[in-house]
């Protein structure tokens, strides 16, 4: 069975909304950052994406020379995108989900190949996390507080435990945090 792995980049106070932001003008991201998030992109052969997400890479990838490798991996690599508006997807490789989204990844789970990424994609992230889907979370913390902005977990998803399974920090005191899911929560 393929591995379902959320990725993402967040603040300290959990915003992971337009890191274009706060990261690149704050220079938290630097050289050392680039393969370990290059490596995520190449263990999957496909990504999952909400609307926006999707809307915001398919404004940008496609322009670029697949003389830059990682846009012509990203742009080759299929692309399944959860949305109840879009009716189309001009993204080479993208096919929409709509209707049943924890059906349909379920067995997109369950088909052959490697890890399925979620990059961004706080909406889809929360709702298959309320269904068990997900399994591997990697947070790139960021040492800013932007006090504002869409959260990586939406209000009102079940309580969940996680296992820390991995840890890496960087120059800049990004550190990545790798969680895999332990069970639910027992909140008061």
């Amino acid at each position: 069975m393929r591995r379902l792995i959320a990725s993402t980049f967040v603040t300290l106070d959990g915003v992971m909304e337009a890191p274009d932001k706060w990261q690149l003008k704050n220079d938290l991201f630097d050289e050392a950052m680039g393969p370990v998030v290059n490596a995520a992109y190449t263990a999957a052969d496909s990504l999952l994406l909400g609307r926006v997400t999707y809307q915001e890479f398919a404004g940008f990838w496609p322009n670029q020379s697949d003389e830059d490798p990682f846009a012509k991996l990203i742009n080759d690599m299929p692309k399944f995108v959860v949305s109840t508006t879009l009716q189309r997807l001009d993204w080479k490789n993208s096919h929409l989900i709509q209707g049943n989204v924890a059906g349909e990844v379920t067995k997109l789970k369950q088909q052959a190949g490697g890890d399925i990424l979620i990059p961004g994609s706080a909406k889809l992230v929360s709702s298959l996390t309320d269904d068990g889907l997900i399994d591997e979370y990697q947070l790139f913390v960021h040492p800013v507080v932007v006090g504002r902005g869409k959260r990586l977990f939406q209000d009102g998803i079940d309580p969940r435990l996680l296992k820390l399974v991995d840890t890496q920090a960087f120059g800049t005191g990004v550190v990545v945090l790798t969680y895999r899911p332990k069970g639910k929560a027992v909140v008061d």
